[in-house]
Formats: C-alpha cells, structure tokens, sequence
C-alpha cells in the first residue's frame, strides 16, 4: 500500500529549489489556502488529487512570476501539473524545462522578489 501513496521526490522539489523558492514562498503565494504541510507532501511525493495538483502548479506559478521582471513575464512558461509530478498523467521525465533562461537570470539576482504587482 505504501508504494502506491508515495513516489519519491518530485520534480516539484527540484523546481522549487531550481528557481530559490521555499515551502513557505508557494503558501505566501496562494490564493488558494495552502498550507506548508502540503506543499512538503507534494514535494516527498505523496500521492495528491488533481485538484490539489493544479493548485500547487498556480501557487508555483505565482510565486515565480513575483521574481520576474516585466519583460521576463511575457515569455514565462506558465507550468502544469504534469510538468510537477511524476505520477500525473501524461508526465514525460525527458521533457526540457522552457523557463531554463529566465531561472539562471533569477538565479543571478539571487532569487528575490521584483514585484508583487502584476
């Protein structure tokens, strides 16, 4: 029963880490009602509903859009579940992240938040 609830670390994690994001940055970020305990399942790989799926991928979405500069967020890949998790249907392990640009760009700025504007 285990193996079917639990996947191991999910790509989300890798995201996170990715563009300097913590727990609490998605949970800040929501608009949804996240909670920190969530976003750390979704990371370990419990198994999530869709729905709470896709509302991890809009907290992520949000919070990296808070990151970017005005010119970035015109070419910003908007992510989706299937790009988070490796037990969501249609996920391809191979597919090359869009965003690789504009992370190592906020990266360099040292992760901080732009804007809180849209």
């Amino acid at each position: 029963m285990n193996e079917q609830r639990e996947h191991g670390t999910q790509p989300l994690d890798g995201m996170m880490t990715a563009w300097g994001l913590g727990n609490h940055d998605l949970v800040d970020a929501s608009t949804e009602q996240l909670t920190h305990k969530q976003v750390q399942r979704a990371r370990a790989g419990r198994v999530l509903t869709l729905h709470m799926m896709q509302k991890l991928a809009r907290a992520l979405n949000i919070a990296v859009w808070y990151r970017l500069k005005r010119e970035e967020r015109e070419v910003y890949f908007e992510y989706l579940h299937k790009h988070l998790f490796n037990y969501s249907k249609n996920h391809d392990p191979a597919w090359p992240d869009p965003n690789g640009e504009l992370m190592e760009a906020v990266q360099k700025r040292g992760g901080k938040v732009i804007s809180r504007e849209a």
